[in-house]
Order: structure tokens, then C-alpha cells, then sequence
């Protein structure tokens, strides 16, 4: 048994925003091996050899030969220039990465956008399996997404589709990373939930969330969802806006896509239906008749293991293995 899993490996990596995530995974979509880090590695240079230092480490540590290495990278790619053409939170606009990582680390490889291969391993393995149109949302650092339209993925003219994340939802709004205003993601990601958390921290006197921020601790999502579980109002609040303001982009997906399922993934959706049941509210209420009726909107499957299950299934897939 265990030659044949051996025989049978890929590597995935999850290149994010926030964390890099690389695991030996199996036809079975198991991860039997992972290495994690900042995906904070200083300039370009800097994030590439990290990146080709873990998957070395990984390809060492899988119990066989390794058929390639699936990336879902947190940009967005432009696959007619064979470079990723735009990444706000990684050093990596204007990088050949395809051909340099496939340089640097001398086996097949397969690149995609993270919310991309995402959506490829939800629609084939997990949560929206059988789906003939559905939306994928990754909600962690910023969002990212997919999209799978009449049984097919979809991914644009130049492959850089789906950035849902960079909708403009509020005019003259802040500024997002990525240099333009009032976008989807600066409201209703991750990163959005330490924000409301930090505001609330500090209007909450006596709650547990201003407890934390007067202890010095950082107000991050992961902070406000953990406290959020464990009952504290002001924690619950902040998850509550943020679900409301992801609801509000919702609306516009369901009204254009006419999904079957919007599945939400991404470190986020720790916070489960403490985000989602206000998105599905505000989507049952302000989506056109029959369009909000009839999309459910849904938790990813693989958790933790989204990004890298995601980038693995799109080497199995491009590799012919899977």
C-alpha cells in the first residue's frame, strides 16, 4: 500500500498572502507532509528561493518519486506573456514564474491562480462536485476566486478572470492594496474582520476583544474569530459586518453567474456561519428574484488544506495524472 501512494505523489503549494504552505499529497488527495511559513520573505529574489528551498525539502520527504509540483499562486496571471501580471500582496508582478521555478527546481510543473485551483479541487473533489455553474470565493488575506460556468472552468482572455476581490463595491473608497479604491476585498476579507475587531476593540470596553487589544495582543481575523467562538458580543459583531459586506458582493455574483452554489473558502470561513448566515441574508433580501432563491451558499471541503489539495489536483490534472 504505502508503494502505491508513493508512486502516486505531487507537491502543492499554497503561495498566499500571509503564509506559504507546501504538502506531498497523494492520488487520494492526502497530505502526508507539510511545511509552512511566512510567505513574507522580503524581495523577489528573497520568495523564490525560500519557496524552492520547501519544495525541495518536500520532494526529499515524499515516501517516493514525485510526478510534479502544482502551484496556486496569489496573483493574477497573464498566461499570453507567461508572467503574472499583477500580485498586491507578493513581490511577484512582472515575474516569469513558470519558467523560473521550473528552472530552478528541474521537475514538470503546473501554475494557476490560487482562487483558480481552488476552485478546480471544490468542483471536482468537494463541496460544489457535480456542479455545472458555481463560484468559488477564497477569503483570507485579501479574496481571491473561481468560476465554472456551464461545466467548464473559466479563467478569461489572458487567464487573469475571477479576481472578485477587486470589485469596486464602494465609490471613492479606501485604498486597497492593490492601489485602487472601495474594493470588495479591503471590506469583506480576513484582513477586513481584524479591522472591524480593531474599531470594535475599542468602542467594547470590558469586552474580551478590548481585553486582548489592551494585553498588546494584535487584533488579526483569526483573534476576533477565536474570541467570536468563544462567545465574546464585540467579536461577534465584527464577524456580523464583515458577513455583511461579503453578502453585498455576493448579490452582484449570483445576479451576473446565476451559480448553483458560491462556495467560500479561505482562512476566513473559520468563523463559519457566524459569516456566512449574514451573507445569505443579505443575498436572500437584495438578489433578483429567482437568482438568490436558487444559489447556496456553501463552505469549502478541504479547510486548511484548500490551497495545497488545490494546487496538487492541478498537477494531477495537467500532468495527466489525476
Amino acid at each position: 500500500m504505502v508503494a502505491a501512494v508513493a508512486a502516486n505523489c505531487v507537491i502543492g503549494v499554497d503561495l498566499g498572502g500571509t503564509k506559504l504552505l507546501v504538502g506531498v499529497v497523494d492520488e487520494s488527495l492526502g497530505v502526508l507532509h507539510r511545511i509552512q511559513t511566512s510567505s513574507d520573505s522580503g524581495d523577489t529574489t528573497g520568495l523564490l528561493d525560500r519557496l524552492g528551498e520547501m519544495v525541495d525539502e518536500a520532494i526529499e520527504a515524499a515516501p517516493g518519486e514525485v510526478l510534479g509540483v502544482g502551484f496556486g499562486v496569489a496573483g493574477i496571471l497573464d498566461t499570453k506573456a507567461g508572467m503574472i501580471a499583477a500580485s498586491p500582496h507578493l513581490p511577484l508582478a512582472g515575474v516569469p514564474f513558470e519558467a523560473l521555478m521550473g528552472e530552478r527546481l528541474g521537475v514538470p510543473i503546473a501554475v494557476d491562480n490560487d482562487g483558480n485551483t481552488s476552485m478546480l479541487a471544490e468542483w471536482l473533489h468537494g463541496a460544489a462536485k457535480g456542479a455545472s455553474d458555481a463560484v468559488m470565493l477564497t477569503v483570507g488575506t485579501g479574496i481571491g476566486g473561481g468560476i465554472v460556468a456551464n461545466g467548464a472552468q473559466v479563467r478569461g482572455s489572458s487567464g487573469g478572470g475571477a479576481e472578485f476581490g477587486h470589485m469596486v463595491v464602494e465609490q471613492d473608497g479606501e485604498q486597497c492594496s492593490c492601489g485602487g479604491h472601495g474594493h470588495y476585498e479591503w471590506y469583506a476579507s480576513g484582513d477586513a474582520i481584524g479591522r472591524a475587531g480593531e474599531r470594535l476593540a475599542a468602542t467594547s470596553p470590558g469586552s474580551a476583544l478590548a481585553e486582548a487589544a489592551a494585553e498588546g495582543r494584535e487584533v488579526t481575523g483569526a483573534l476576533v474569530t477565536e474570541l467570536a467562538h468563544d462567545g465574546d458580543e464585540a467579536s461577534i459583531k465584527a464577524i456580523v459586518q464583515v458577513g455583511k459586506r461579503l453578502g453585498q458582493g455576493m448579490v452582484s455574483i449570483a445576479n451576473i453567474f446565476n451559480p448553483q452554489l458560491i462556495v467560500v473558502g479561505g482562512g476566513a470561513i473559520a468563523a463559519g456561519d457566524l459569516l456566512l448566515d449574514p451573507a445569505r441574508e443579505i443575498v436572500a433580501r437584495e438578489a433578483l428574484a429567482s437568482l438568490g432563491e436558487n444559489v447556496s451558499i456553501v463552505p469549502a471541503e478541504f479547510g486548511a488544506d484548500a490551497g495545497v489539495i488545490g494546487a496538487a489536483t492541478l498537477a494531477f490534472e495537467q500532468l495527466g495524472q489525476g
